[in-house]
């Protein structure tokens, strides 16, 4: 069985001033601060959540 690869996503800005979608999309990803870090499968759902807040976080690949 081929081994999914997972992404280590950090939130590196603060979620302070963003749209509501901009921190529901953290609460989805699981971040709720600054230097917190978490780890998701590779998906296409959570590639575009990386990428709607892709300013306030870093990711790569563990």
């Amino acid at each position: 069985m081929a081994k999914t690869k997972t992404l280590r996503i950090t939130q590196v800005r603060s979620r302070i001033g963003r749209r509501p979608n901009q921190k529901a999309t953290l609460d989805a990803l699981g971040l709720r601060k600054i230097n917190q870090t978490v780890e998701h499968s590779d998906s296409d759902v959570i590639r575009g959540m990386i990428n709607t807040v892709n300013f306030l976080v870093n990711v790569e690949e563990a």
